[in-house]
């Protein structure tokens, strides 16, 4: 299931409670609507949260409706269930607070709001905690604001810290001494780190948190100067740091990384106070906190991502669907011009000419649907390692006599569920990039092997979900490519080759193809030293390979039957009509679904739907064809479509007994596709 897709049913890696939740919830009495009806931006912001193990809450619309994940429930306390519910009513009793922070993100900046207090059930208690809650827009694809993420971060142990540091500066200040009985006590007892400082800077003291946090003992410490704790390129930055405290400038916090008795480097916040000659030091390891915060910037990261690929190819998809239009009218009407000028070798040598230019807007148009995730696959379960050693002969021809292709596979591959032409088509695009990238001159090496991702490693990638996948890793020897041309290699029509030497639709291609199969692809350079490209495929259980060839081609035959063609676009339906008459076909034609049903109400015996997946008005094209069957039991039905739609495809694959014939189509393609779906028809 790919994140973003339009569905009603909950993605199968979302398995939390809040996930079941959310999608069993009744949406249609809201102002958010059906589930099904969501935007991308929504069905996207909504996936990554619930895929988040941090506390995140998505505020959307104007009257910012709530969608949550299993952590933020923490922060609800007591209050009713919240899902869906508008957030001024939710959270009313702070509402006026949190209003005007709330308007600034709704206007494009991020915003927070520091150390807010809560209480929270602990071990079945109430207690009161803080937490710093960051509010993000979120934009859709024209960058308009349509919503607000809510990430959370609780900070008790930092405000204990703070209220603990003021205590102790406090009765720092109002007694004399260098120690009373309190400060010994809170001193020896303390959670935080500790030290004393004298006016060299030198470790006076440290207390038994002090050891427990970095490891050291207060002997082996005694007289050793306080930035020789300090990772050396922080040293002079923390020198100068003290020198100014003393002297009554700068802040009296600063975050440093001090090294553990182990060698390690640990970040330590430290919050200062100068007692005559003497600086105490109060730290709190923020190592997980600091992690938390990196984590969150990567989840924000991979919500802007994903947001970007999904317009993007929501915008391709849409492109190609056009285009595809296009192209079939004008393969249509070449094919017709065809017979007109049959016996004129000229004449055809310019047809052919054109059907081959649109052969090629065809494989452009392929490129951008495989991007956005809008082909329809033919997944079957293969031991990838089989398929791609099977490769070598076409490589070597593809890649050329100077390209060295070294073919690693390891023993006892995985099965994956994969469309095995997709396969092939991804790797020659890989190899040929990296043959480019050597100038036509290196050592290409192509593995497959099983690998397992981790917990880890999805937290590093917000798409990725842990578990067992089949690794093809391609990599060439050539010039490599630096970070900034990384994070665009998957746009399409982005390319780093001379102007008319690439498309750059290469790797989008191999990214849609992945991402629509489940996948991962991850892409690892360094500038003089080469690129590696790893696909990543989900393990299918089933080992069982399907060694089912390919159906033999029809021939190329006409027929009597009468055709019901469905189509909208003017161009395309008139090159379509023509082509079945030419073929012998008794055709009749309709603009939309609602003039193929009156056809089929007058009685006429029809005996195939041609009709088009995208149809305008209020029926849609399965719901024509669930009407038509109804009149006329056993009718056969052909689709076309420029791209995979949702009506008809789910998670890449066409339904179970869909006929589809994608645009554009040749003539031959049109003769065959709709014999075979008659003969099928008729034996059944």
């Amino acid at each position: 299931m790919i994140i973003g897709q339009a569905t009603t049913s909950r993605p199968a890696q979302l398995t939390s409670p809040m996930a079941a939740r959310v999608y069993a919830h009744d949406w249609a009495g809201t102002g958010l609507g059906d589930i099904a009806s969501w935007p991308a931006s929504l069905r996207v912001s909504v996936n990554l949260i619930l895929a988040s193990d941090f506390p995140s809450c998505l505020f959307w619309g104007p009257d910012m409706l709530m969608i949550y994940n299993d952590a933020y429930l923490l922060l609800m306390g007591q209050k009713p269930d919240a899902l869906g519910c508008p957030l001024a009513r939710v959270w009313s009793e702070v509402w006026d607070d949190i209003k005007p922070i709330l308007d600034r993100a709704w206007l494009g900046s991020s915003t927070f709001i520091e150390d807010f207090p809560l209480m929270v059930d602990r071990d079945g208690h109430s207690k009161e905690a803080f937490f710093t809650f960051c509010y993000s827009p979120v934009l859709d694809e024209h960058g308009v604001t349509v919503g607000v993420l809510d990430t959370v971060v609780e900070t008790t142990s930092k405000v204990h810290a703070m209220r603990e540091t003021a205590r102790f500066s406090s009765a720092l200040k109002d007694e004399l001494q260098a120690l009373t009985q309190d400060r010994d006590r809170i001193w020896q007892l303390s959670s935080d780190a500790m030290t004393l400082l004298d006016a060299s800077d030198t470790v006076a003291a440290i207390n038994p948190a002090f050891s427990r946090t970095l490891g050291w003992d207060e002997g082996e410490l005694a007289g050793t100067p306080f930035t020789a704790l300090v990772h050396p390129l922080e040293q002079d930055f923390v020198l100068g740091r003290l020198r100014a405290i003393r002297h009554g400038r700068g802040t009296p916090r600063l975050e440093v990384r001090m090294r553990h008795r182990n060698g390690e480097y640990v970040h330590i916040d430290w919050t200062n106070a100068l007692n005559g000659n003497f600086l105490l030091g109060i730290g709190r390891d923020s190592t997980a906190e600091r992690a938390a915060a990196e984590a969150l910037k990567r989840t924000e990261a991979a919500l802007q991502q994903a947001h970007k690929m999904e317009a993007m190819g929501n915008l391709t998809g849409g492109v190609a669907h056009d285009f595809n239009n296009l192209l079939q009218v004008i393969a249509g009407n070449l094919h017709l011009l065809s017979h007109v000028v049959a016996g004129d070798a000229r004449g055809q040598r310019y047809v052919d000419s054109a059907l081959g230019g649109v052969q090629r807007g065809a494989r452009l148009a392929s490129y951008l649907l495989a991007f956005g995730r809008r082909q329809a696959l033919a997944p079957r379960v293969v031991k990838v390692g089989t398929l791609i050693a099977a490769m070598d002969e076409m490589l070597t021809r593809s890649l050329g006599e100077t390209v060295n292709v070294v073919t690693v596979i390891a023993p006892d591959i995985w099965s994956t569920l994969v469309d095995t032409a997709q396969v092939e088509n991804a790797v020659l695009n890989l190899c040929i990039n990296g043959r480019d990238a050597m100038n036509g001159h290196g050592r290409l090496t192509i593995e497959v092997a099983n690998a397992s991702l981790d917990e880890q490693y999805a937290k590093r990638h917000a798409e990725v979900q842990p578990g067992q996948y089949v690794r093809i890793a391609v990599t060439d020897t050539g010039c490599g490519m630096p970070p900034e041309v990384v994070q665009q290699a998957f746009d399409p029509f982005f390319s780093t080759k001379p102007e008319g030497q690439g498309t750059g639709l290469g790797l989008s291609m191999v990214f849609g193809f992945v991402k629509q199969s489940g996948g991962h692809i991850n892409i690892y350079s360094e500038v003089g030293s080469g690129t590696t490209v790893k696909l990543y495929l989900p393990r299918c259980l089933d080992e069982h390979e399907d060694c089912t060839a390919p159906p033999e081609a029809d021939a190329v035959v006409g027929g009597s039957e009468t055709v019901l063609v469905v189509e909208d676009d003017e161009g395309v339906r008139d090159t379509a009509v023509e082509l079945l008459k030419q073929l012998g076909y008794t055709v009749l034609k309709a603009a939309d679904a609602t003039a193929a049903l009156s056809i089929l109400d007058s009685g006429i015996g029809i005996d195939l739907l041609f009709t088009d997946v995208v149809m305008p008005g209020s029926l849609r094209s399965t719901d024509l064809v669930r009407l038509a069957r109804q009149k006329t039991p056993g009718l056969a039905v052909l689709y076309t479509s420029g791209y995979a739609e949702n009506a008809i495809v789910h998670g890449g694959r066409l339904e179970a007994g869909v006929q589809l014939l994608g645009k554009p189509y040749s003539r031959e393609a049109l003769a065959r596709k709709v014999r075979h779906v008659l003969n099928r028809s008729s034996e059944q």
